[in-house]
């Protein structure tokens, strides 16, 4: 069994998704060109632009890739749920089985934790944050808070797990159902479990729900003792 990842050009972390991945499941990873942007915004929009996805997917569907997931979520809300449809179907354009985003995985990892009331964390700039509320907001949740890391974009690939647990902690609210980490580039796995028991809710990270959608569209079941997501 094998999936495919699209990750942006400078995604970093490839062993953290292989940790959700059982051993019986490849995954075939490809980037996508270089871009650069003004800002936050304008480069997580050049990347939201669905040629991007064109050769990464024939890539690794050409070794086999049975599901292929875009694994940007700024680059996938960014144009909201049409611009998000709009890459799922460029990849099936381009010969995926079947089409993923991370942003979709997001949406569909936090109904099934039965989220209603959602706190989000995020390293984006405002306007790029602004974007993530209103993707969210339109796919039916009540967004309580959305808070950012509070670094530059630039330091944002190198952010620690201390950092990470410091942000969702600081953006957590008593009224949220769940808690969103949103970015691929946050490392999030050794978080989920022992900061989902401190805070009691469930938390969705995005390379979770990137790995927990993928496997799920091929039958499968994504690995993480204590997390949430992965016990439904």
């Amino acid at each position: 069994m094998s999936v495919g990842i699209v990750a942006p050009y400078d995604f970093n972390r490839d062993r953290e998704l292989w940790r959700w991945v059982p051993e019986s499941v490849s995954l075939f990873i490809s980037r996508t060109a270089e871009v650069s942007g003004a800002d936050n915004l304008g480069t997580v929009s050049a990347l939201g632009e669905a040629s991007y996805v064109a050769r990464p997917t024939r890539e690794v569907c050409a070794v086999g890739a049975q599901v292929v997931v875009y694994a940007c979520t700024s680059c996938s809300f960014v144009g909201g749920a049409r611009g998000e449809a709009a890459l799922r179907q460029a990849m099936l354009d381009h010969g995926a089985p079947q089409a993923l985003t991370t942003s979709g995985a997001a949406v569909d990892a936090l109904r099934a934790v039965k989220a209603g009331r959602v706190a989000t964390v995020h390293p984006y700039e405002e306007p790029v944050g602004r974007r993530l509320r209103r993707y969210l907001g339109d796919a039916g949740f009540d967004v309580v808070a959305n808070t950012a890391l509070g670094l530059p974009v630039r330091d944002v690939l190198s952010a620690s797990y201390d950092q990470v647990a410091d942000l969702v902690r600081a953006g957590d609210r008593p009224e949220a159902d769940a808690l969103f980490v949103s970015c691929t580039a946050l490392p999030s796995y050794d978080l989920i479990a022992p900061l989902e028991e401190e805070l009691g809710k469930p938390i969705v990270t995005a390379n979770q729900a990137t790995v927990w959608a993928a496997l799920r569209a091929i039958g499968l079941s994504a690995t993480g003792e204590g997390q949430t997501l992965l016990g439904l």
